[in-house]
């Protein structure tokens, strides 16, 4: 049977089309028709609806962007969903809460189907050479046949247990990323209204111990002030919202995550939750040139 692939976004877009060129019979659907369309010219084909893929595919792939999107497209609460799920593997490669992923769980194997947590580690560059970093979850049988088709997509996958573990582990992982990211905002901020060359604090970062893929991606965007989108910083509020929860619920300290819940808040609000998580610079820059230009200390 076909492989199916719902959510061509940011993300979702350029896994399919590497999915479609490894040569898999994929089969896609987007809300908005027009992203299809490169799909559609790399052989893949583009059914008129959610229902169509699932009538096709025999595991389907899920890149969508809430819970409220998975729950419309899988039909559930419905006599749709049913139909849809069963016999099938239903891949969810989003970012959701644990207990949200948990209960479709239950859910698709009391409809008789198979339920993959896989969500991905990387932003649109990796997406696009294909080379993130996949958490599987889930029973062993299903998550070893989804696996092989994770290939064209990531660079490295791991197994994670049964669900929720795979996107507990992406909620770890999202810690450092979103940590790291503001902690370079942070510091090319300083360097900035030190008067500094922040071109020579890249190279400097560069050539010590603590450059990094991300380091390296991000720093040349700080350098130059370019806000386009890799990962969104309305994203990650989303993300860190969905982590800041799950350590409530544990009764988990997070203090450096609490902060950043607050600059990522603040960029959002100021109409910045379109560009990338780099934006956050923008926030810090806010607090900074608040209050007649005196630094405000604010309690997150």
């Amino acid at each position: 049977m076909d492989v199916g692939f719902i959510g061509l976004g940011v993300m979702g877009q350029p896994m399919a089309l590497n999915l479609a060129r490894a040569g898999a019979p994929l089969v896609v659907w987007n809300r908005t028709p027009d992203r299809c369309a490169p799909l559609r010219a790399a052989g893949a084909e583009v059914a008129a609806g959610p229902g169509e893929v699932f009538a096709r595919a025999g595991t389907v792939f899920l890149m969508l962007a809430d819970e409220a999107a998975v729950d419309a497209v899988l039909g559930r609460g419905t006599a749709d969903f049913a139909t849809r799920v069963a016999g099938r593997t239903v891949v969810h490669m989003g970012t959701t809460s644990a207990e949200f992923s948990a209960g479709l769980r239950d859910d698709i194997r009391a409809s008789g189907g198979q339920y993959v947590e896989a969500p991905v580690s990387g932003s649109r560059v990796p997406a696009e050479r294909g080379e993130l970093v996949g958490m599987l979850a889930g029973d062993e049988d299903a998550v070893a046949a989804v696996r092989p088709l994770l290939a064209p997509l990531c660079r490295e996958t791991f197994g994670c247990g049964a669900v929720p573990g795979a996107l507990l582990m992406k909620f770890s992982v999202n810690l450092f990323l979103i940590t790291l990211v503001t902690g370079l905002a942070e510091a090319f901020h300083f360097a900035d209204r030190h008067g500094l060359d922040r071109e020579l604090l890249r190279n400097v970062l560069d050539a010590g111990p603590m450059a990094s893929a991300v380091s390296r991606m991000k720093g040349p965007k700080l350098l130059t002030r370019d806000f386009a989108v890799q990962a969104a910083a309305a994203d990650v509020l989303k993300n860190n919202r969905l982590i800041a929860e799950a350590a409530r619920e544990a009764d988990l300290a997070s203090p450096l995550l609490d902060v950043c819940h607050t600059l990522y808040g603040e960029t959002v609000e100021q109409g910045f939750g379109g560009e990338d998580m780099v934006a956050v610079v923008r926030a810090l820059e806010a607090r900074t040139d608040g209050a007649g230009g005196h630094h405000r200390h604010r309690s997150p």
